[in-house]
């Protein structure tokens, strides 16, 4: 160590030793900024680039070189072999191309090992090939071979170093790698000069054709080149750089969001022109430097921040505390009448991002929207009340058409009068269809329509679903089929209502559209696309049939095949919606095949979960022929014709019946009497069913009385008001118009199930 800097400081002068450094510096750096513009450039663009940093990096290496040896001083006369000279030069290129070619592969630590050691190995062999070009009269040259070997050692693993950073961003990474660089040019070049020894030698005459002047002038032409690359790389640089900053100022500009630098003390640095036109009070008094702080006053001082208003300094620390968080966003109301969301977004540095956009319309479009949903929640509110009132209107006077029907059924009449009631109860059917359609369709755009699970015996559900229209079918002639796969005949669990409503709409249009040949009803077990079990409905028919195009319109609202048909056959277009509604509502599937004049199959597929059959405890019916069987029935209703249809039908049993016209009449009368049955109507005045139920269940509780059976006997059918019903304390729920038979099934078994409990 102490020969290697003994050689440096005795036997160099300093001049010739600083500049020498200079141009490495110099060279190398420029050769790695060309190296990174090579690697950033596209695959056709990288060539020049590389080129050009191989060329100048060689050069920096041989000029360094012969720098330090102008500075050498040997005591005799120097010259030097222009052909080896030269060739050192070459050699410098040759191996700073090799170096530049590997690290373009790629960025593998291996890969920047392999390009060091050939850019060292490249140096080692310029630099002993240019000292091997000195030509001294009157001496020799003697190496020290352990100073050659560790020049070259240090050299190599100064070179190892500066391939250790991989590609990055960091601003240490170009410094590190030229003081690297750097350092095992040095490490080489004094390391062998050190090794180098002048042995006196009379016999020994120069034969180098190129003096140390001549030399000086080829230096001086390799460092302007490499100043001349420098500057040029540095103003290309500086140039890319202020277009950089010019085309992200434009971008900047033409965001459709405000948007403002802050530094880490929270002055404004950068701000686009969108940034001031979404803050206009504070528009003017933008600048660079002014503190967030700063802009906020201004806006206070404006009365700009309507939620500021009577609290300013409160408001001002809450928007600066939110603030200092990696992240806010608040929506901020002007006195100006806009709405702004500014939101703040930390940096690494400590700085701040802010973005302010004008929602005034997102805002107004949000106010409407709220409006548009209460409006349309109002006007759903005003159409449920109205089908619930529309219910209750329409199946009142029906229900004494249908009720006072049935009732004269039971009477002695010509057959003029029985085809005309005939026609009444036809007609009346059709109408409590219709309405159970209209009143469906509400449920289920509402949301309301619910789907049990209860367990039902499946073939029974069928064979009743089917039954209701096998006369129909006889009437016209046609052949009837009813099919149940063996492996059917199970208790499952699901809606058997919602079944039986589907089931018998799919029977009643293959009665109604087919006028000659067979209607038939098959039940099969299936697979769905999943693999789980299901049950297969098949509703098949002979009709009329219809085409693809009517297929696609026959589940929508109001439609049916076509004009024709809804001329001869009526109908509503409903029914088939609403089925395939209830199918997707049962985890289902409701789908047909048809053609015209070819029939009709319509299937439906539902999942089958069987389940345990149940049994049902009975309580058998006993005498009521005599007085004390006889059922004490006591009946609410303001309306006359459906007082008297109830009296009609009731009058044809063993029934004791007491009318009231009202809730409160109602109650004083079970207060007054023994009743085994209370049938309520649920809409009447001075007091309403509801009330007068919740009235009889306090009055039994209070006198310790057991629980009467009540039976809501109501033209209020929708789902709520069943509910209510329940809820009210009411056993049971019978819609009107009722069937009488069903009115008489009703009376008998909750009366006998009374007069048994009683006994």
């Amino acid at each position: 160590m102490h020969r290697v800097l003994s050689c440096l400081t005795t036997q160099h002068d300093w001049r010739f030793v600083l500049l020498a450094a200079v141009v490495c510096v110099t060279g190398l750096t420029t050769a790695i900024i060309l190296m990174r513009m090579a690697l950033a450039a596209s695959a056709r663009g990288r060539k020049p680039y590389a080129l050009a940093a191989a060329g100048v990096g060689g050069l920096s290496v041989w000029a360094t070189h012969f720098l330090a040896m102008l500075g050498y001083q040997a005591g005799v006369p120097v010259r030097y072999e222009i052909g080896l000279t030269l060739a050192s030069l070459a050699i410098a290129v040759l191996g700073l191309t090799t170096c530049v070619a590997i690290l373009l592969r790629d960025d593998r630590w291996w890969t920047r090992a392999l390009a060091s050691a050939c850019a060292a190995t490249s140096v080692a062999a310029m630099h002993f090939t240019g000292t091997a070009a000195l030509s001294l009269d009157g001496a020799r040259i003697v190496w020290d071979p352990g100073l050659v070997a560790g020049s070259i050692i240090v050299s190599m693993s100064l070179a190892a170093c500066a391939a250790i950073p991989a590609r990055t961003s960091a601003v240490w990474r170009l410094p590190f790698i030229t003081g690297m660089a750097t350092a095992s040019i040095c490490a080489l070049h004094f390391g062998a000069m050190s090794a180098m020894t002048l042995v006196a030698d009379p016999t020994v005459v120069g034969a180098g054709n190129l003096s140390q002047n001549l030399l000086m002038l080829f230096l001086v032409g390799g460092v302007s080149i490499i100043v001349a690359v420098a500057a040029f790389v540095t103003g290309v640089a500086y140039w890319s750089r202020n277009n950089a900053l010019a085309q992200l100022r434009e971008a900047l500009d033409a965001m459709p969001d405000g948007l403002g630098f802050y530094d880490a003390d929270d002055r404004l640095l950068v701000w686009n022109a969108r940034y001031a036109e979404v803050n206009p009070e504070v528009a003017n008094a933008l600048r660079v430097g002014i503190t967030f702080t700063d802009i906020l006053r201004t806006g206070l001082d404006q009365g700009h921040y309507i939620e500021a208003e009577g609290r300013e300094d409160e408001w001002l620390a809450d928007r600066l505390a939110a603030r200092t968080g990696l992240s806010s966003s608040l929506e901020q109301a002007t006195s100006d009448g806009r709405w702004l969301r500014v939101q703040d977004r930390r940096t690494a540095a400590g700085g701040t991002v802010t973005v302010s956009n004008d929602i005034t319309d997102l805002k107004q479009d949000a106010l409407a929207l709220i409006e548009a949903r209460d409006a349309a929640e109002a006007a759903n509110r005003a159409k449920s009340e109205f089908l619930a009132n529309m219910s209750h209107e329409i199946r009142t006077p029906l229900n004494g058409v249908i009720g006072l029907a049935q009732a004269l059924a039971r009477t002695d009449l010509t057959p003029d009068q029985q085809e005309m009631l005939d026609l009444i109860q036809s007609s009346g059917h059709t109408l409590q269809i219709l309405l159970s359609d209209i009143l469906d369709l509400a449920r289920v755009e509402s949301g309301r329509m619910e789907i049990g699970r209860e367990p039902f015996d499946l073939a029974r559900a069928v064979r009743e679903a089917a039954q209701l229209y096998a006369a129909s079918a006889a009437e016209k002639g046609l052949q009837f089929f009813v099919e149940i796969d063996p492996s059917t005949e199970i208790w499952v669990m699901g809606d058997v209502v919602r079944l039986k409503q589907v089931l018998t709409n799919l029977i009643s249009n293959a009665v109604k559209f087919t006028s000659d040949g067979f209607v038939s009803l098959t039940v099969s077990p299936s697979v769905g696309p999943d693999g789980a079990e299901r049950l297969r409905f098949t509703v098949e028919d002979t009709g009329v049939g219809f085409d693809a195009e009517a297929r696609d319109r026959l589940f929508t609202r109001f439609e049916q095949a076509d004009g024709t048909i809804t001329r001869r056959f009526g109908g509503t277009g409903l029914g088939l919606a609403i089925c395939r509604q209830l199918a997707d509502m049962m985890d289902g599937d409701l789908d047909c095949e048809s053609e015209p004049g070819g029939g009709s199959a319509f299937i439906l597929t539902l999942p089958m979960i069987e389940t345990e059959a149940v049994v049902a405890d009975t309580i058998e019916a006993s005498e009521t022929g005599n007085e004390e069987q006889r059922i004490r029935v006591l009946l609410a209703d303001d309306h006359p014709t459906n007082r008297r249809v109830v009296e009609l039908i009731l009058g044809q049993a063993p029934v004791d019946l007491t009318s009231v016209e009202d809730g409160s009449q109602a109650l004083s009368a079970y207060r007054d009497g023994a009743f085994d049955l209370v049938l309520m109507d649920m809409q009447m005045p001075v007091m309403d069913g509801l009330t007068a139920t919740r009235e009889i269940r306090l009055h039994e509780a209070t006198m310790g009385f057991g629980r009467t059976p009540i039976v809501m006997l109501t033209a209020n059918a929708l789902a709520e008001h069943v509910a209510a019903g329940v809820a009210a304390g009411a056993d049971r729920h019978l819609a009107k118009p009722f069937n009488a038979g069903e009115l008489l099934e009703l009376v008998g078994d909750l009366g006998s199930q009374q007069k048994a409990l009683a006994a």
